[in-house]
């Protein structure tokens, strides 16, 4: 139980840049303590101590602001930060060295007894502040739930869910299409409302990726008026004007 202890009390220092020592660590962290009285209420459950069990986590949400049901299962160094709020439920399983902030609560959609009915993360996941895992599936090793999502379906590894319900983005994905809009801006001259690695919707990446093409066919029908009028032909000012296309003012809008 101390090695498991010091696992956590190190693993706080690792993550948190807020911690300046190991005795704050111990005796100002609420997520330190929750998981402290969720491994004696989690013993008692095993043994089926089920009122025990319920009493000292009753007793742990009462102190924390943390409320971790007495069934769920907790891997080694799980770091929940500033914790109130969060809400863990019975069949949930957390892996190893996952960070969990406030506000989140792993849930369960079915009202069956027996069943699986709350998530599974896997190997340090990720969970943001305000976020709802709701469901019996798995989150991936080394994913990352954005605050305030809503996750109703299971997330691949190394992937990122955000939003209402939540949409997946694949790094390697992102990463081309951030490349080759990249090349795009630099070929066009425009870039000012080039989307970079920190955006994080893949709604508004798409609604990015259509400005991309109406700056590029804009671009292309101003050639072509051009070419026209070099071979004297005259197109009507009028036309002109109507064609106009503000890519900024519509980024920001989708921003």
């Amino acid at each position: 139980m101390f090695s498991r202890l010091r696992e956590d009390l190190a693993s706080v220092r690792e993550r948190d840049p807020a911690a300046r020592s190991t005795w704050e660590v111990l005796t100002c962290y609420p997520g330190v303590h929750a998981l402290l009285f969720h491994r004696l209420a989690h013993a008692a459950w095993k043994k089926e101590l089920h009122w025990i069990g319920r009493f000292v986590s009753h007793l742990s949400r009462f102190l924390t602001g943390i409320e971790i049901h007495p069934g769920a299962t907790l891997g080694r160094r799980v770091f929940i930060d500033h914790g109130m709020g969060v809400v863990i439920g019975e069949t949930a399983e957390i892996g190893d060295d996952c960070t969990i902030y406030q506000g989140v609560t792993l849930g369960g959609t079915s009202l069956y007894r027996g069943t699986k009915r709350h998530p599974t993360l896997g190997k340090g996941v990720v969970v943001g502040a305000g976020a709802k895992v709701l469901g019996g599936f798995t989150v991936g090793d080394g994913a990352r739930i954005g605050s305030n999502a809503v996750v109703v379906k299971p997330v691949p590894t190394g992937t990122t869910a955000v939003g209402n319900p939540a949409r997946i983005i694949d790094p390697e994905r992102t990463d081309a299409r951030d490349k080759a809009r990249q090349q795009k801006a630099e070929q066009m001259g425009f870039s000012a409302y080039g989307v970079t690695k920190q955006m994080d919707d893949p709604i508004a990446k798409a609604m990015h990726g259509l400005l991309d093409h109406a700056v590029e066919t804009d671009r292309r029908i101003q050639i072509l008026v051009e070419q026209l009028e070099k071979a004297g032909v005259r197109v009507d000012s009028t036309v002109e004007k109507s064609d106009e296309f503000d890519a900024q003012r519509l980024s920001k809008m989708v921003d």
